[in-house]
């Protein structure tokens, strides 16, 4: 294995680590979509009770069923007993209703429907009870390891589970794979028939507060607390963010707002290379030249904290030295870049131009340099 140091050309990188982060929730997750870059972890693995924020699972479902044209936003559904007898948040649905999928999205993600939830169960699976197995193995396919679910609205009940981390990588993926139904979420009102005029409002605090926050879920019940999946766009950034275990609603929308202005402010969007920069050069074997460049295909872009003023310093690391035949583009290396107080970014290194293999005497030449190198080497010891 080799590693050679390297010092990255960008003059405003750091020594100053970003201000630490004390979150009141007693679970949270903090995540920069573009870089991958986890911001804050507190408790963000332990499985606890979501509330309605489960509810982005039963989202999920439905949208993936969109998508595959299983059904579409103007179908209808039927409202059951059991969905029309829901408890808490609702859309006051009755079991003459025919509510379209689009109505249900609406009513999930505004009004909080927990009769809703069952209609959208009860329409893909047949049962609530079918749909939370379904969920549990949807969950386990997409990496939600803590996860398990035992309806589809959030209901109170022993093995509805989900880790601040497991929240977070759902909201990661409803954006990032569920453009087109994504904007549903900045919905701030919606009234079904007219039937619920004091719960017609959005519950997510954020989308009022000007940050750029445009989704995703609120929950509460007496268990879990105030809680909230959030997310929001500033300068091209968007972050994603989970909280659990406040004690109210105003302490949940102080505390969101709280983590949405502390990861915008201490950490900036930096390129630290641009595509195609050479970053090194690595020994070739046996090879129509002796050495070839590595350079990044894209923009090295990562994030740093804001008051960083010190060189970025990286190392390559590759097994060497290389063998020819080399092509244009061949991943060769990775530059693994380290940044205070976070994990390091790994970021692969490809070769800047092709290496054809050497002729009889360019292979024989490197062969006694090796042999005569070795040599010295041992008579040296």
């Amino acid at each position: 294995m080799v590693r050679a140091a390297v010092i990255l050309a960008l003059a405003l990188l750091a020594a100053f680590p970003a201000r630490a982060f004390d979150t009141l929730a007693g679970a949270a997750w903090v995540y920069d979509m573009e870089t991958g870059t986890v911001l804050l972890a507190k408790n963000a693995d332990e499985a606890l009770p979501p509330a309605s924020m489960s509810k982005l699972m039963t989202l999920n479902m439905l949208f993936e069923a969109l998508k595959d044209g299983r059904v579409r936003l103007d179908d209808t559904f039927a409202v059951s007993s059991k969905a029309r007898a829901m408890g808490g948040s609702t859309m006051f649905l009755n079991e003459t209703d025919r509510p379209t999928v689009e109505e249900l999205i609406k009513g999930i993600i505004v009004n909080s429907g927990n009769d809703a939830c069952v209609v959208v169960a009860e329409g893909l699976a047949g049962s609530e009870e079918e749909f939370a197995k379904k969920m549990n193995e949807r969950a386990r396919a997409i990496g939600m390891t803590k996860s398990t679910f035992a309806n589809a609205s959030g209901w109170p009940h022993p093995n509805q589970r989900m880790s601040m981390h497991d929240l977070g990588v759902l909201a990661v993926r409803l954006i990032a794979d569920f453009p087109e139904y994504y904007g549903y979420f900045a919905l701030t009102e919606f009234e079904h028939d007219g039937r619920a005029p004091d719960n017609r409002f959005n519950r997510n605090p954020l989308l009022s507060m000007g940050i750029g926050a445009d989704g995703l879920k609120t929950g509460h019940t007496q268990e879990a607390g105030f809680g909230l999946v959030g997310s929001a766009v500033q300068g091209g950034r968007r972050i994603v963010f989970v909280v659990s275990g406040l004690r109210d609603a105003t302490e949940r929308a102080e505390e969101s707002q709280r983590i949405a202005t502390w990861a915008f402010r201490e950490f900036a969007l930096k390129t630290v290379a641009p595509a195609g920069s050479r970053i090194a050069e690595a020994d070739v074997w046996l090879g129509a030249a002796s050495r070839v460049g590595l350079m990044v295909e894209k923009d090295v872009r990562i994030l740093i904290p804001s008051l960083a003023r010190d060189a970025l310093k990286g190392e390559v690391v590759y097994t060497g030295p290389l063998e020819a035949p080399i092509e244009a583009g061949q991943k060769l290396a990775d530059l693994v870049i380290a940044v205070p107080d976070m994990e390091p970014v790994t970021v692969p290194l490809v070769a800047e131009q092709a290496v054809g293999k050497g002729g009889f005497s360019t292979r024989l030449r490197t062969a006694l340099g090796r042999v005569a190198t070795r040599v010295m080497a041992e008579v040296g010891s």
